[in-house]
Order: structure tokens, then C-alpha cells, then sequence
């Protein structure tokens, strides 16, 4: 069904290659179109779900849901499995984006939001052009989670690498361009929150001027459905746990690049995209022209 599925698309002879920009989410009626729509300031949640406060970012009913995974999140054939896989391509999505900088750092610092148990945050410490990663997640246990792995490994000490238990907008306001993240990190997160745009705002203050915003997430298509809802979602074949995900709460790029062309405090550089399929056997690929229809990265400059 999978090689049927990749050749009615064309991609059947994909392959991992360079991460290569495409053209440059989510609509909250629930609706299958993927025409663009500005990116709401808050989504309509499901019935079952239980919303957090409207001045904070986090979702009570998603923290319960991460809670529950903390103790396989480093369990590389376990339920983050996928996010395992997916790192690399992260890596090279981020060096695609700071290639196009100019003049180009020596170092870099990063602020990672919604780190998880710390797979990115802990592979970006080890970077020698990296100096500092903050890494904050909401959920307490996958904090705790990061930090046991954080022990195992002296070169992921503070301060090269310090993981707080916090939501964004409990980090305290930078109050010069030093103290802020040439690099802040938003990877599987937006498609988590409810008010996308809001929380984008939040981060905003914390990056430096220079400095890139680059995330990843999933566009709200028919395919994406299928893929991470029906397939990833499915008794025994299912790769993650039901309830993962929301594919009311997806994003589309279009959505995203409205956000920053319109509405984003400050002036911003081309929004870059990158759509990536996950190929059973072959793991995640760059699939290029493919970030409509699901998983997606994407990167943007701050130019002020």
C-alpha cells in the first residue's frame, strides 16, 4: 500500500539527499481544504480536551499525554521512535538555514521549546559550534526524563546544556541581545499548542536579531491524516499512541509564512520549508515540494 501510495505521488525512487528549499498550521473547523488561512490566535479544542488558561501556552490534556511517555522517551525503538529517526534531518535542516547567513557565527546558542525528554536538545550540546542550549519543556517527568540522560554524559553538563522545567512564558525576558538564542528551536511543538500564534509571540523576545527561528511540524492535509491519524495512530500497526496527535491542531506552511509576513513583531527573512515522508524500512527522507501534504521543516530569520 505504502509503495502504491509513493508512486500515485512520484516518490518512488526517493532517497535521503541535501535538504533543498521548497515554496514557501492549521484550520480549526476541522475541514479537509488546505487553502491558506490566517493563523488563528485560538483553535477550537475537541470535546474531549482540556484547555489550559488563556494566558498560558500550555495544554493540560497534552501534558497529562507526555507525562505517560516520559519513562520510553529515550527507548530508541520505543513510541519516540520516529523523533529518534527524525533528528538528523533536523540537523541538517538547521545547517541549510545558517549556510544562507551572512557573515556566518562561530558559535551558536540555542533555546529549544517543548524539549521533550532532550533528544535535539542533547545532540545540539555536543555540537563544537554550539555554546549554550536552554532547553525548556511544561512536563515535569520528561524534564526529569532529560535530565537523568543529561547525567549520563559530562559534556552535556551545565552550563553547555541546562534544562528547565517551565512554559515559555514563565522564562524571564531577555534584557539585552546577549543574554538571547541565535537559535530557537520549536521541533514537533506547534501542532500541540492552541493558540500557535500567540506562543510564537512569546518566543519572539528571546531571539536575537540575526538570529532563526526553525521548528517542524505537520500539515493538516487528506495525507497527513491517513498517515498520522489512521496508520500511526492504528491498533498493532500503529508506530505512536493513540491520542498523539490533534489533526484539527495541524498547520499548513501557508498558515505559518501569512504569520510572519503579516503579524510577527519585527522584520523577518524568506520563510524555508522542507517536507520530509517517513518511508517504513527507510526511515524519514527529504522529499522536496512534499510539505503540504504532512511532516514539514521549516526556518526563518529574524533581520532586526
Amino acid at each position: 500500500m505504502v509503495a502504491g501510495t509513493l508512486r500515485r505521488l512520484g516518490l518512488q525512487n526517493i532517497r535521503r539527499q541535501p535538504i533543498a528549499y521548497c515554496r514557501a498550521s492549521r484550520t480549526l473547523s476541522g475541514r479537509t481544504s488546505t487553502a491558506a488561512r490566517p493563523l488563528l490566535q485560538h483553535r477550537h479544542h475537541s470535546t474531549t480536551s482540556t484547555s489550559a488558561s488563556p494566558s498560558s501556552s500550555v495544554s493540560p490534556s497534552e501534558v497529562s499525554h507526555f507525562s505517560r511517555l516520559a519513562s520510553t522517551w529515550w527507548d530508541p525503538h520505543g513510541p519516540s521512535r520516529l523523533l529518534h529517526l527524525m533528528n538528523p534531518l533536523r540537523h541538517d535542516f538547521i545547517q541549510s538555514c545558517l549556510s544562507t547567513s551572512s557573515p556566518t557565527a562561530q558559535s551558536y546558542s540555542f533555546l529549544d521549546i517543548g524539549c521533550g525528554g532532550g533528544i535535539f536538545a542533547s545532540s545540539a550540546a555536543r555540537l563544537p559550534s554550539t555554546s549554550t542550549v536552554t532547553a525548556i519543556d511544561p512536563t515535569e517527568l520528561v524534564i526529569e526524563v532529560a535530565k537523568s540522560n543529561q547525567r549520563t554524559d559530562p559534556a552535556l553538563s551545565p552550563p553547555k546544556l541546562r534544562y528547565l522545567n517551565c512554559a515559555i512564558e514563565d522564562l524571564p525576558t531577555p534584557t539585552s541581545d546577549d543574554q538571547k538564542a541565535d537559535i530557537i528551536t520549536l521541533f514537533e511543538v506547534l501542532e500541540h499548542i492552541d493558540s500557535p500564534s500567540s506562543f510564537i509571540d512569546l518566543a519572539i523576545p528571546h531571539l536575537k536579531p540575526g538570529g532563526w527561528i526553525i521548528g517542524s511540524t505537520i500539515a493538516r492535509s487528506p495525507m497527513s491524516y491517513l498517515t498520522t491519524k489512521l496508520i500511526a495512530e492504528a491498533p498493532v500497526i500503529g508506530v505512536v499512541p493513540a491520542g498523539t496527535h490533534d489533526w484539527n491542531k495541524y498547520i499548513n506552511p501557508s498558515e505559518l509564512r501569512g504569520y510572519f509576513e503579516t503579524r510577527a513583531p519585527g522584520t523577518w527573512g524568506d520563510f524555508k520549508t522542507q517536507g520530509v515522508i517517513y518511508v517504513p524500512a527507510l526511515g524519514w527522507k527529504a522529499v522536496n515540494k512534499s510539505e503540504d501534504l504532512g511532516n514539514y521543516f521549516f526556518g526563518v530569520q529574524k533581520l532586526d
